[in-house]
């Protein structure tokens, strides 16, 4: 091998790296409480630095406002939702802090407590002046109901503006508009970040919002019928389901392809009838005996089938239709690369495991490049999921998706989004953390702590709603998945539909 190939290699290689680098990132950053700490640890230092530069314009002690325009700035961008997240409450009560204590200084003067051009060193500001800020704050503050905490920092931090003989009152003067206006800065930086970036977050950040316009389906077993409907409802009228048949022969392929290219396949077959294919579909293949056969022949039933599905998902659902005939000896592969060569965004396929173990079909599509669904059905004739519960551990980019597929799917308020903790000290971090991922979606999503271990919730609770959607926990390592399986391998038989969510990350 060429120095120039092996340099092309480590190239390729090192690019490789950084996309999953930046893809893990991505994910990362769409866990709202991540996105928030790296937007605080950005803002905040930024605005001091436009601040700090006005502030050298202006013949005033330029430190003196930092401290509290910095923690009020911090206290804005790290709870957005919070109680003292609030533009008018954080400019007033800073301004109405400053304008408190710069009184007090005018009162402490005037009574000949201090004097002017006295007050240089901490050790000669008047308790009773600073007593009298505090006092002053509060009461004004409560009265109007604009009570910031940050308003006592600048009301005590007026007793350091250096003031002259001649004219004591100008640098007050100036601390309270400089005060006032910077305030105000940060208010409106706020804001901007707020309605442009932080309410908008799930359309900017969040993939899984474009993820599913593109939804393909395996159509290689007997319940196909009601996973194509579920990714029917999750694409919506205004997406596609592409329905995938995969053979091993190339020439039985390009005959199916003819058939559903002519839109008259052969009747041999009724659009739901797998029987003659049940063996062979098992694995996405067709048996090597279809070989002598007559290609056409042995296409019809599998362009038969494929053609009513299509005819029944657009019907019932309203996403158009694709079917697409692949060739090859790996089913998983061939899906996994035919997803990704019709940029398709997710793969539902019906769920194959027995005693909560994968089938190797499912597990390889879970290790592929695009996202998987994989639904267990209970009715073979649904086709509308009104109620959708969706347990989570934790938030993250695959919560954010199973969310945004329960909103396609249920009807108005039939999302509920759960969780399970250990102690009831546990709950207040638990509501946070399940208020913050129902705020990013554009319906109404119930929330619901329980203390009970999550097996026994979802068990009990399973009945109630028409699907259970899960995470498949491969965010997690090997050790940790056997140390403790993930959800859907230690539930068990659920009497309802149980969908599992893979998020692959794209390299």
């Amino acid at each position: 091998m060429g120095i120039r190939d092996r340099a092309r290699r480590l190239l390729d290689r090192v690019r490789r790296v950084e996309r999953r680098e930046l893809a893990e990132f991505a994910a990362w950053l769409e866990t709202t409480t991540n996105f928030v700490h790296l937007t605080g640890l950005v803002a905040v230092p930024v605005l001091i630095v436009v601040v700090t530069a006005a502030s050298n314009s202006v013949d005033l002690l330029p430190f003196v406002l930092f401290p509290p325009l910095a923690s009020g700035t911090f206290t804005l961008f790290s709870d957005p939702e919070g109680q003292y997240a609030d533009p008018w409450r954080f400019t007033l009560g800073l301004t109405v802090g400053a304008l408190c204590g710069s009184l007090a200084v005018v009162v402490a003067i005037e009574t000949g407590l201090i004097a002017p051009g006295a007050r240089e060193l901490l050790s000669v500001v008047s308790p009773l002046a600073a007593g009298f800020a505090v006092f002053l704050t509060a009461a004004v503050t409560w009265a109007f109901d604009i009570e910031e905490p940050s308003a006592f920092s600048t009301a005590l931090l007026a007793l350091l503006v250096p003031t002259a003989a001649g004219a004591p009152y100008r640098p007050l003067a100036l601390y309270v508009i400089f005060t006032a206006a910077a305030s105000g800065a940060v208010a409106g930086a706020f804001v901007l970040w707020r309605d442009a970036v932080y309410e908008r977050r799930a359309d900017i950040l969040y993939r899984s919002t474009e993820s599913a316009n593109r939804v393909l389906v395996p159509t290689l077993g007997d319940e196909t019928t009601v996973t194509a409907m579920l990714a029917g409802r999750i694409a919506g009228e205004t997406g596609t389901v592409v329905l995938a048949d995969v053979v091993d022969s190339e020439t039985v392929a390009e005959a199916e392809r003819d058939l559903l290219r002519s839109a008259t396949p052969s009747a041999a077959a009724a659009p739901d009838d797998v029987a003659t294919r049940q063996d062979a579909a098992t694995l996405g293949l067709d048996t090597p005996e279809t070989e002598a056969a007559d290609p056409a022949a042995v296409a019809a039933p599998s362009a038969a089938r494929l053609e009513g599905l299509a005819e029944r998902v657009t019907a019932t659902t309203g996403a158009q239709c694709e079917q697409v005939v692949a060739t090859g000896d790996v089913p998983a592969e061939v899906i996994d690369a035919t997803a990704l060569e019709l940029d398709c965004g997710l793969i539902a396929t019906a769920y194959e495991g027995t005693d909560g173990q994968l089938s190797p079909f499912i597990t390889s599509l879970f290790r592929g490049s695009v996202d998987v669904l994989a639904h267990e059905p209970v009715d073979r004739h649904r086709s509308e999921w009104d109620t959708v519960l969706v347990p989570v551990r934790r938030a993250s980019d695959v919560a954010h998706e199973m969310l945004a597929f329960a909103g396609r799917l249920a009807e108005p308020g039939g999302v509920t989004l759960a969780t399970c903790i250990g102690s009831e000290g546990d709950r207040r971090r638990a509501e946070s953390m399940l208020a913050n991922l129902a705020e990013t979606c554009e319906f109404d999503v119930e929330t619901r702590v329980s203390r009970q271990p999550v097996e026994p919730f979802i068990e009990r609770a399973a009945p109630r709603f028409d699907l259970v959607l899960m995470g498949a926990s491969r965010d997690r390592s090997t050790a940790s998945r056997i140390v403790s399986p993930p959800t859907f391998e230690r539930v068990g038989e659920l009497e309802t539909d149980m969908a599992v969510l893979d998020r692959n990350v794209r390299y």
